[in-house]
């Protein structure tokens, strides 16, 4: 298991627990699109934002830090693709102006969040 300061398992992650709230919120907000979007935008959208904590989750779980490292940059993968399909959505009229700029900044907190994880575990790898 990959080591890091405090957490003992990714559910004490603060980057895993804002993704895991990502894909709630997007979960319950899909439930007011229209029907036929169900095998399109919304499918897409919610196995992106899922993907975001389970790539984080499954990264943790393996037992180098090179291998959480490859898992961190699939789950910000995950987190552009959430993000391009929200545009989406607010373009065809599903989100409003305000919902997407609320979206934006939970993408950007939990991309900034990817980001230093994924810079302080490889700078644990380099100095090992």
């Amino acid at each position: 298991m990959v080591t890091t300061t405090k957490a003992r398992s990714f559910l004490d992650l603060e980057v895993y627990q804002l993704a895991k709230d990502l894909a709630v919120d997007l979960s319950q907000r899909t439930k007011k699109f229209p029907r036929e979007e169900t095998y399109r935008i919304i499918d897409q959208l919610l196995r992106a934002a899922y993907s975001i904590g389970a790539n984080i989750a499954e990264g943790y779980g393996r037992f180098h830090r090179k291998e959480l490292i490859k898992f961190l940059y699939n789950a910000r993968g995950s987190l552009m693709e959430v993000h391009h399909f929200l545009v989406v959505s607010k373009e065809v009229g599903y989100l409003s102006e305000a919902e997407l700029k609320n979206y934006e900044n939970e993408i950007n907190k939990l991309g900034v969040k990817l980001n230093n994880f994924i810079k302080s575990i490889s700078q644990l790898v380099r100095d090992n």
